[in-house]
């Protein structure tokens, strides 16, 4: 129980920042050689090893605006294999408030002594791949 408040506190902390453009907090908790996967077919689907991939996935996700708030944290097992789940939703607005996207995701991680070394995210695929298609039509009309 206190386990499970301590981590969403910093959890909490960490996506504060997150939404803000800071992937540094959120970095820190990922072991050196973290296995991150986010499965499906759209332009977010990766299976990376080591921080710098998730650092540049993560970049890319702030650069969108996507706001994200953690729902739900959990935390279970010894200090050495720790199973970590977070429920959460994301979102991001486009111009005049419009909400151009809103998911909700699971995100099941394994630690080993405060660091994840293991995380997958799900989120609604279809959700995504729209969410894909208003980011290249933005960027087509910018001119970018």
């Amino acid at each position: 129980m206190l386990r499970s408040w301590l981590v969403r506190r910093m959890v909490t902390r960490n996506l504060v920042a997150l939404n803000q453009g800071d992937v540094g907090p959120m970095l820190r908790m990922e072991s050196p050689g973290v296995h991150f996967r986010f499965p499906g077919s759209s332009s977010w689907a990766i299976d990376a090893v080591g921080r710098d991939q998730v650092e540049a996935w993560l970049r890319r996700m702030t650069a969108t605006g996507l706001q994200h708030r953690a729902e739900d944290v959990v935390a279970v097992g010894p200090p050495w294999r720790m199973t970590l789940i977070l429920r959460g939703t994301d979102r991001c607005d486009g111009p005049g408030g419009v909400t151009v996207y809103d998911n909700r995701y699971v995100i099941w991680a394994t630690a080993k002594w405060g660091r994840i070394t293991d995380y997958e995210v799900y989120e609604d695929t279809e959700k995504l791949t729209a969410f894909d298609s208003y980011l290249a039509q933005t960027a087509a009309a910018s001119g970018t």
